[in-house]
C-alpha cells in the first residue's frame, strides 16, 4: 500500500498512467472476481469455447455444451449481433441473450469468460474508429458481471488474463482485444473469382504505424507471457494462423502477426494454444518454424449460424473445415505424466467432428512430428 499511495502523490503521472501501472501490478489475477466457483488449486481439464451467437435465432447448442460439463466456457466474440451506435439498442440485444434458457443453464454450470469481436463491439469490421467503444465496453462488462470497481472498467479495452490450477497443472487464459485499438483495414486492390479460395475484401497492410492490439496491450501481453503456467490458451476473436483469405485476420497486419510470434519466442513462452472464432466455420490450423514447437489455432464458429460450403485456401489447415453449428473443446488429461491435450470441434449434438491430439511436452520443445 505504501507504493500505491506514493504513486498517487506523484504529480508527474497522469491518471491513465497510474491506472495502467495498477493493471500491470494485478496482472494474472484480473479475472479472479468472476472465477469464485473455480478453486485456484483445481486444474482446468475441460475448457469449452465458441463464438458467433445470433440472439434472434434459436440457440439449442447450449444444451450440448452443458452436457459436456465444462470447467469453464470462453465466449470469444460476436457473442451477440448488436451493430448499432445506439447504446439502448445494444443493451436490449445483450438482454435478449441473457434471457435465453440455454445460456442461463450454462451460467449455472460453469464460469464464463469473454472477449468481443466486431458485432458485439458495435459495428461490422470496426476498430479504433468506432465512436461508442467506451460506452459499449461498459455494457459488455455489465453483461458479464464485472464489478463496478474493477480495473477492467477503468482502462481502455477489455483484454484480461487469469491463471487456474496448482503448480504443474496451471492453465493461463489470455483474452485479447482485437477491436478497441485496431487501425483501419486495407481494402484489397486485386479481384478474385469464386472458387479460387481467396474471397474477402481485405489485404495485408505492411504500414509499421498500424496496430492490431495497441502498444499498451502489447506491453501487457509481454508481461502475461512471463507468468508461470504449463498451458496457455490465447483467445483472439479473429484467426491468427490462417492468412490466405481476404476476411478479417491477423494476416491483415503482418507486422503485428510476426510480432506475436517473436514475442512468444523472445519470452521463451511454452504451451501456447490459440483459439479463435469469427469465420462461421471451424477448423484447426498448425504453424511450424515460428517458435520451437508447433503453434495451433483452433477456430470455432458459429454457435447457431450454419454456413454453406466454400473453398478457402489455408495451407496450415489440419483436416477439413466444418460449416454447421459447432463449439470447441480443449481437454487436458492431467492424470498422465505427460498430459494428453485434445483440441476438438464438436457439432450441434456434442459429437466430435474434428480432433487434433498431442502431448503437453510437444508444446515445450521442437518436434518434427505432432
Amino acid at each position: 500500500m505504501v507504493v500505491s499511495n506514493s504513486l498517487f502523490r506523484c504529480r508527474q503521472f497522469s491518471r491513465r498512467q497510474i491506472l495502467m501501472l495498477i493493471r500491470f501490478v494485478v496482472t494474472g489475477i484480473l479475472l479472479n472476481f468472476s472465477l469464485k466457483s473455480v478453486s485456484a488449486e483445481q486444474p482446468l481439464s475441460r475448457i469449452a469455447f465458441g463464438s458467433c451467437a445470433k440472439q434472434t435465432k434459436p440457440q439449442p447448442i447450449w444444451k450440448s455444451i452443458v452436457k459436456q460439463k465444462p470447467d469453464i466456457f470462453l465466449f470469444i466474440g460476436d457473442n451477440i449481433y448488436g451493430d448499432t451506435r445506439d447504446m439502448r439498442k445494444l443493451k436490449t440485444t445483450w438482454d435478449k441473450l441473457g434471457t435465453d434458457a440455454g445460456y442461463q443453464s450454462l451460467k449455472n454450470t460453469c464460469p464464463i469468460l469473454a472477449t468481443w469481436d466486431d458485432h458485439d463491439y458495435g459495428e461490422n469490421d470496426a476498430g479504433a474508429e468506432y465512436p461508442k467503444k467506451r460506452e459499449s465496453q461498459q455494457l459488455f462488462l455489465d453483461f458479464f458481471d464485472e464489478p463496478a470497481d474493477s480495473v477492467r472498467r477503468q482502462t481502455d479495452g477489455i483484454y484480461a488474463a487469469s491463471i487456474h490450477g496448482p503448480p504443474g497443472k496451471r492453465v493461463q487464459i489470455i483474452l485479447l482485444d482485437t477491436r478497441f485499438f485496431r487501425s483501419p483495414l486495407k481494402l484489397r486492390s486485386d479481384k478474385t473469382e469464386l472458387g479460387e479460395g481467396r474471397r474477402g475484401p481485405y489485404m495485408a497492410d505492411d504500414d509499421p504505424q498500424k496496430t492490431l492490439l495497441g502498444e499498451t496491450q502489447w506491453q501487457w501481453l509481454e508481461n502475461q507471457l512471463k507468468q508461470p503456467a504449463e498451458l496457455r490458451i490465447i483467445a483472439s476473436s479473429i484467426q491468427i494462423i490462417s492468412n490466405k483469405h481476404g476476411w478479417e485476420k491477423w494476416g491483415n497486419f503482418p507486422l503485428e502477426r510476426d510480432r506475436l510470434f517473436q514475442l512468444i519466442k523472445k519470452t521463451g513462452t511454452k504451451g501456447v494454444v490459440f483459439i479463435s472464432g469469427d469465420r462461421h466455420s471451424a477448423e484447426v490450423s498448425c504453424l511450424k518454424n515460428q517458435v520451437d514447437y508447433p503453434l495451433y489455432d483452433v477456430t470455432s464458429s458459429s454457435l447457431n449460424q450454419p454456413n454453406k460450403w466454400n473453398n478457402e485456401l489455408n495451407p496450415h489447415r489440419l483436416g477439413n473445415k466444418y460449416f454447421d453449428e459447432n463449439f470447441g473443446m480443449i481437454l487436458i488429461d492431467w492424470s498422465e505424466d505427460d498430459p494428453t491435450l485434445r483440441m476438438q470441434i464438436r457439432n450441434l449434438h456434442g459429437e466430435v467432428i474434428i480432433q487434433v491430439r498431442t502431448r503437453l511436452s510437444k508444446l515445450q520443445r521442437a518436434k518434427s512430428e505432432f
